[in-house]
């Protein structure tokens, strides 16, 4: 649906292609007839930036996972935010959260690793240390109270990504400028923020990070 060119007013004609007339069987037309785009065909339902702005995004997701081997058993959701996200600094595989259980509940750990740690059984493989997953909710919120700390700064950078040639550089500053304008520092996880603003985490040796954020801005942050 985020792709389909409708969206913007615009219309591509012969997707499809009646193979039989007596049955009316329609079959993907793969170039076997001509096809003929229009533009503002009809009422678009969203602007033309936005909807460019949008496959602009899905291209960045796509190379995102590829780049880091993502799958997508591996993309975050609203109980694992971090799925896909954390990024080992020493080798650029990707975080694998494990639970570490004990006839203890007060001992239960849920803790992230890189997953090429152990790639084959009894063999370090990546030597970059586990982190536990309070740490990266920690992560986030040093990150973005440094935004704020930082607020005149980035939005002064972001004002003028609006005039910038890159769509989705725009697209994300608009973003961002709506987000942190009125913004205050944060006690707590957020994680509707959490998604808005921030695209990986990289860790190293389980303390140090570099946070990206969406619009292409690196954080350094380290936890104690």
């Amino acid at each position: 649906m985020l792709s389909n060119e409708k969206y913007k007013g615009d219309a591509l004609l012969q997707k499809t292609y009646t193979v039989d007339y007596l049955t009316k069987k329609r079959v993907e037309n793969n170039g076997e007839i001509p096809q003929y785009y229009v533009e503002e065909s009809h009422p678009a339902i969203i602007d033309r930036e936005t909807w460019e702005a949008v496959q602009l995004e899905m291209e960045r997701r796509r190379d995102f996972a590829e780049r880091y081997n993502i799958s997508k058993i591996d993309y975050a959701t609203i109980d694992n935010p971090f799925a896909g996200r954390v990024i080992c600094g020493h080798c650029g595989s990707s975080f694998g959260r494990k639970i570490w259980n004990s006839t203890d509940e007060r001992l239960r750990r849920v803790i992230w690793r890189c997953n090429k740690k152990y790639v084959v059984k009894g063999e370090k493989g990546c030597e970059n240390k586990h982190i536990d997953d309070r740490v990266l909710y920690q992560a986030f919120i040093n990150t973005f109270n440094a935004v704020i700390e930082n607020k005149d700064y980035f939005m002064e950078k972001w004002k003028q990504h609006l005039e910038s040639d890159n769509l989705l550089q725009r697209y994300k500053a608009k973003q961002f400028i709506e987000i942190i304008k009125d913004s205050e520092a944060i006690e707590d996880f957020d994680m509707d923020l959490y998604f808005k603003i921030i695209e990986k985490m990289v860790v190293f040796e389980g303390k140090k990070f570099i946070v990206s954020l969406l619009d292409g801005t690196d954080v350094d942050c380290e936890i104690e």
